[in-house]
């Protein structure tokens, strides 16, 4: 099955809402009406992302608190590299 532009449009601005990034947003809002997406379909996808967001933000929150605590007693989580290049 191929995804029409519609779709992907709205995928999008789902993905632009969990990412906090609102010039992306901005833009694929605008594409998804373009690609003939409807007033309730853009609000439909922007409130199931921020509904996406907000549990991943409060497991990281969650995770980031168990590091916060492991600091205080002096331990290390991992000792791996994340790739993010610092």
């Amino acid at each position: 099955m191929k995804l029409d532009d519609r779709i992907k449009e709205l995928i999008a601005v789902g993905a632009s809402v969990t990412a906090n990034y609102q010039p992306c947003l901005e833009y694929h809002v605008g594409a998804a009406y373009e690609a003939g997406a409807e007033g309730q379909e853009v609000a439909q996808a922007i409130e199931v992302a921020k509904t996406v967001r907000k549990g991943a933000a409060s497991k990281f929150d969650k995770f980031a608190s168990s590091l916060s605590q492991a600091a205080l007693q002096g331990t290390s989580a991992s000792e791996e590299a994340c790739g993010c290049g610092t």
